[in-house]
């Protein structure tokens, strides 16, 4: 069980760090809460079923990963892989773009 609980921990780590930028208004709470429960979940899982008990449903979940990424957001107009065009992105997320940065130097 600590070995899936690690490798989940890792991923979860890596995947909040890396891809922090495609959801830039959840609070730092909620992704704590959000990976506590993954964890907890991971937990569980791990001691009912053993290691096919995670494997599995970890394996399941990127059936749907792929036809999002690959297939319907191309679709829609934005890349799977970078989510350009961003506006819309944000469109179809129904989110407000984050504000650019400030206090750029003038350049005078």
């Amino acid at each position: 069980m600590g070995c899936h609980l690690l490798a989940a921990a890792a991923l979860l780590f890596a995947g909040n760090i890396l891809f922090r930028h495609f959801d830039p208004h959840l609070s730092l709470g909620r992704r704590l809460l959000k990976s506590g429960v993954a964890l907890g979940i991971t937990a569980l899982v791990s001691y009912y079923f053993g290691t096919s008990g995670v494997l599995v449903p970890g394996g399941l979940a990127f059936i749907p990963l792929v036809y999002v990424h690959g297939y319907w957001l191309p679709k829609q107009g934005i890349n799977g892989w970078t989510a350009e065009l961003r506006d819309k992105y944000y469109a179809l997320r129904r989110i407000q773009p984050p504000d650019p940065p400030t206090g750029e130097p003038s350049g005078e």
